[in-house]
C-alpha cells in the first residue's frame, strides 16, 4: 500500500469516488442526494489532510484530521469495486499505528459501522442517524 498526499486537482475525482462508495448505505436510509454528498466533501477539502490510497491503482482515499487530543478520521472511502479487499482494514491498521486516539462517525447500521467496529472502535453515542465511534491506543 501506498499513500500519497493529495493535491488541490484530486478533489472533484475523489467526490466522485465518495458518492460511489457512499450512495448505497445513503439510499438505504432514504437520504442519498448525490449533490449533498459531493458537498459534504468539497466544501471542507484540505489536501494536507488527505491521502490517496494505492495498491497498484488508486483505491480509495482518507481524511484524517488532527485534534488536540485525537485524530478526527473525516472519510475513509474505498472504491466499491475494491470493498471487501482488506484496503480499510491496511488503512485501519497503519492508522492506529499512530498509536494516538482515532475518533470518526459512520451511518448507523451501516456496512461502515459494522467495519469500524470489526477493526476494534467502540461506539460512543448514537442520535438516530450517525454514530460516533472511538479507538484507543492500549
Amino acid at each position: 500500500m501506498r499513500l500519497i498526499r493529495a493535491r488541490a486537482e484530486d478533489a472533484a475525482r475523489l467526490a466522485d469516488i465518495r458518492v460511489a462508495a457512499m450512495r448505497d448505505s445513503l439510499m438505504a436510509v432514504g437520504r442519498f442526494d448525490e449533490t449533498r454528498a459531493r458537498a459534504r466533501l468539497l466544501d471542507n477539502f484540505t489536501p494536507a489532510d488527505t491521502m490517496l490510497i494505492y495498491i497498484g491503482d488508486l483505491m480509495g482515499f482518507y481524511v484524517l484530521r488532527p485534534r488536540t487530543d485525537h485524530l478526527y478520521l473525516d472519510h475513509l472511502y474505498v472504491k466499491p469495486e475494491h470493498q471487501g479487499q482488506g484496503v480499510g482494514r491496511q488503512v485501519i491498521a497503519h492508522l492506529q499505528g499512530m498509536g494516538q486516539v482515532i475518533r470518526l462517525i459512520a451511518l448507523q447500521d451501516s456496512a461502515a459501522a459494522g467495519f469500524y467496529a470489526a477493526c476494534g472502535f467502540r461506539l460512543l453515542s448514537s442520535d438516530g442517524l450517525d454514530s460516533q465511534f472511538e479507538w484507543q491506543p492500549e
